[in-house]
């Protein structure tokens, strides 16, 4: 039985885990024979364990995914454009360390946000600050802070993550303002912070969403100078699971309408 004053310590130290297993090691540490050290460090492990995973925990619910995505779940093989062997590579993290980006390009419904998603998902596992944002939502942000006068607070929290993942750019153009604004951001985390940013437009096209050549051209040349581009045009696979469950239910129709005819014809019969 665990004395008072250890108790109190522990919780003062904010070991729960140390204070909750304690008993349950105690007693497995005296049926094996184990030394002391042994009995602390299978009880620290526990500790060290617990503490991990409720840190990641906290990481992954502060980078406000949509939805959890996970390598996994990807199927590949609908992808064909797609290079696997990068993904799973960019999956380890290492870009981080080197302040590399990410750019995902392709069709509406591609998995551009998924893969985007899990690479966000396992950087959060590995210790690594992430935070998720649309672009249309990134930029009405800016202009609000800037209309509140609390712009710099938010390009400083901006700047704080290892990740930054900026989600459908190109789906809504911007302002002159928004424009500038979402350049300033890029550019103050350009060799400082990776970004990772999934478009359903190419390249050529940027100075659409921007409204201007030269202002895209000075970000894509701060966004290319270390970057991986995942290529992931194809069907959107929405559409084809659209068109599978479609074809389900036009199979389930045809098989009903035989079994219908089947009880008719056979109710003549009789």
């Amino acid at each position: 039985m665990m004395h008072l004053s250890l108790e109190a310590n522990l919780k003062a130290l904010r070991l729960p885990t140390f204070l909750k297993e304690y008993d349950g090691v105690a007693k497995e540490s005296v049926r094996k024979n184990a030394s002391y050290e042994d009995f602390l460090r299978d009880l620290s492990e526990k500790e060290v364990i617990n503490k991990q995973s409720k840190a990641i925990q906290t990481r992954i619910k502060q980078a406000q995914f949509p939805v959890l995505k996970t390598l996994e779940a990807f199927d590949f093989k609908a992808a064909p454009k797609l290079n696997k062997k990068l993904v799973l590579d960019l999956a380890q993290g290492d870009f981080l360390d080197h302040h590399e980006n990410i750019i995902a390009l392709g069709n509406s419904g591609t998995g551009k946000t998924h893969i985007a998603t899990s690479i966000g998902l396992r950087a959060c596992q590995i210790g690594k600050s992430v935070f998720f944002i649309q672009a249309s939502h990134l930029v009405h942000q800016l202009l609000e802070a800037q209309e509140e006068r609390h712009l710099l607070k938010l390009k400083k929290k901006l700047l704080s993550y290892d990740l930054l993942i900026i989600d459908e750019l190109g789906f809504v153009p911007f302002s002159k303002t928004g424009a500038e604004l979402l350049f300033e951001v890029f550019s103050n985390r350009y060799e400082k912070g990776s970004i990772a940013i999934t478009s359903n437009l190419p390249f050529e096209e940027w100075p659409q969403i921007f409204g201007c050549e030269r202002l895209t051209g000075a970000l894509l040349d701060r966004l290319t100078h270390h970057v991986h581009i995942l290529e992931m045009n194809g069907e959107s696979f929405r559409l084809a699971s659209s068109k599978k469950n479609r074809g389900i239910s036009k199979t389930a129709q045809k098989e009903d309408e035989r079994e219908k005819s089947f009880v008719k014809n056979k109710n003549v019969n009789i």
